[in-house]
């Protein structure tokens, strides 16, 4: 494990260490888990976007292939 030094808000310190005391947890161990949700959520925002973009860049070239087979059968109908 790395040491880390850390600053933070007087607030958030005091709110921090109710809820430790509450909840029967370190500090650390609650900072720890803190930090991990919240890497989580990022990794799960950044593939949300990234998808959506994938998604969009190949939604074109869906429709043009739908497209295409609904001639396809369209024409198939129309030779029977």
């Amino acid at each position: 494990m790395k040491i880390l030094s850390l600053k933070l808000n007087e607030d958030i310190l005091q709110e921090t260490d109710r809820v430790v005391k509450n909840i029967h947890m370190s500090r650390n161990a609650y900072i720890n888990h803190a930090v991990n949700l919240y890497n989580h959520l990022n990794r799960r925002r950044f593939l949300k976007n990234k998808l959506a973009l994938e998604s969009k860049a190949t939604a074109q070239g869906s429709l043009e292939v739908l497209s295409e087979m609904e001639k396809i059968e369209d024409s198939l109908k129309y030779e029977n």
